[in-house]
């Protein structure tokens, strides 16, 4: 009986070195080079992600020439999300694998201030630009959502009005000049980082014809040493799960 107990006793200690050791092999670890705007929502999605699978996901993020400028000098990542072009650029310079790919998240632009600053309406084109003709300030990026809120007040006939008062910054600089400002002063950008940083409130998106969203694209990179994870991260964005946590952070 000793015996027979010593080998069901040896056998459930293999059975469960081979669960253990399945569970090692089976699980992967990932790098995820991403946009900023992304990222608010993005580490939430990465989370869930990380729940289902067990996978590690190691997130970088930097603005979309950045993360190009990064990758095209030789760093290494599984998965780039980034804007179509760039991801189209990583494709023809032979980084990323061809292929179809999915937009899956669209990022609006907005305008914010101070959360010491009075709240202001920009509901409409005209109480927005009411509201930044009073500015003292208006930051803004040099990248692609600043370049749409430039088109904005071209639009709205007061680009040359507020031109004084911009200050166009690096896409990582927009708020710092807000922050440190002590006057009726506005940051314009991406609608996820406005309303995450701390120090700032979001008075809402551009409104009518004058939004702009941002579409975000996941591609698969040459070297990646992960592909099959690499291509199930991917899925997953676009999973009905993914897409109701990108909703509910202000990238649709």
């Amino acid at each position: 009986m000793k015996a027979k107990l010593e080998r069901l006793g040896l056998r459930a200690l293999l059975a469960g070195s081979i669960v253990m050791f399945a569970s090692t092999v089976q699980a992967a670890d990932i790098t995820v080079m991403s946009d900023v705007p992304l990222q608010p929502a993005l580490t939430k999605v990465v989370e869930r992600y990380r729940q289902q699978t067990h996978n590690q996901v190691s997130m970088v993020f930097d603005p979309s020439p950045a993360v190009k400028k990064r990758i095209e000098a030789g760093e290494a990542a599984d998965v780039v999300i980034v804007q179509p072009d760039f991801a189209e650029d990583l494709t023809k310079s032979g980084k990323a694998i061809p292929g179809d790919r999915a937009i899956f998240a669209h990022v609006g632009v907005g305008l914010g201030n101070r959360e010491d600053s009075p709240a202001h309406d920009i509901s409409t084109v005209e109480k927005l630009r009411n509201t930044l003709l009073g500015a003292d300030l208006v930051a803004f990026n040099n990248v692609k959502s600043g370049q749409a809120f430039a088109s904005a007040l071209d639009r709205m006939g007061i680009a040359d009005a507020l031109k004084p008062r911009i200050v166009r910054t690096s896409p990582t600089g927009i708020f710092e000049p807000v922050l440190k400002g002590k006057g009726n002063d506005f940051v314009a950008g991406t609608i996820p980082l406005i309303a995450t940083t701390r120090g700032i409130k979001l008075l809402g998106p551009l409104p009518g014809d004058l939004q702009s969203t941002l579409s975000y694209t996941a591609v698969l990179m040459a070297q990646t040493r992960e592909r099959d994870a690499a291509e199930g991260f991917i899925e997953f964005l676009s999973s009905p799960e993914a897409q109701k946590t990108f909703a509910a952070n202000g990238a649709k």
